[in-house]
């Protein structure tokens, strides 16, 4: 049985500019990503796909993002 999304939501939660800049790094804001899952899953919303993303950032520094795909019937 196939199921047909209706609605595509995309969320893109990127690193903290601060602890790259600083740090070198400074991770994915996990409480931020599971909140943000909690309450759209609450709203009906479910995963259907992520990946993470490393992208240039400032001239020398690299910074993760999470690329969320949220779909509903």
């Amino acid at each position: 049985m196939t199921i047909v999304y209706k609605e595509y939501k995309v969320l893109h939660i990127v690193e903290g500019g601060i602890g790259t800049l600083f740090l070198g790094s400074s991770g994915i804001p996990i409480k931020q990503l599971e909140t943000t899952l909690n309450k759209e899953a609450a709203n009906g919303w479910t995963l259907v796909f992520q990946f993470v993303e490393k992208n240039r950032f400032l001239l020398f520094w690299e910074r993760e993002a999470v690329i969320v795909t949220l779909a509903r019937e």
